[in-house]
């Protein structure tokens, strides 16, 4: 049974940074490339950023670029999101995903976390 399990979200200040954690099983880790989502109230839910099976590949939607990165331990099977200088619009249910193939879309995408909430208050 797959399972990706993700944490650390919550309310923070503008201007912080937060860190968020999926820990993943069930699937042989380093053979997929791993991505985060996230949905906002009234929005689609839109692509993050992504890391190759081994890391050596980023993708990053261009309003993350230069705040957010995406690091992953295979040896423990979590990938990160690694967020910083936080701003309202950054408010959202965060998704962590698994596949095959590095992608930005998220149909490329097999399997999904539940979601874990970050609030950016002013």
């Amino acid at each position: 049974q797959v399972q990706l399990v993700e944490s650390g979200g919550g309310l923070v200040p503008a201007g912080v940074s937060l860190t968020l954690s999926c820990a993943v099983s069930g699937l042989t880790f380093s053979s997929y490339a791993m991505g985060w989502f996230r949905h906002a109230p009234g929005k689609e839910r839109e692509f993050v950023a992504a890391i190759s099976r081994s890391g050596g590949g980023i993708k990053n939607t261009d309003s993350v670029k230069g705040r957010f990165t995406i690091p992953r331990d295979n040896a423990r099977n979590t990938v990160y999101l690694r967020m910083n200088s936080l701003k309202l619009e950054d408010t959202a249910v965060y998704y962590c995903a698994a596949a095959m193939s590095f992608a930005a879309r998220r149909e490329s995408y097999s399997y999904w976390g539940q979601g874990t909430q970050v609030t950016v208050s002013s």
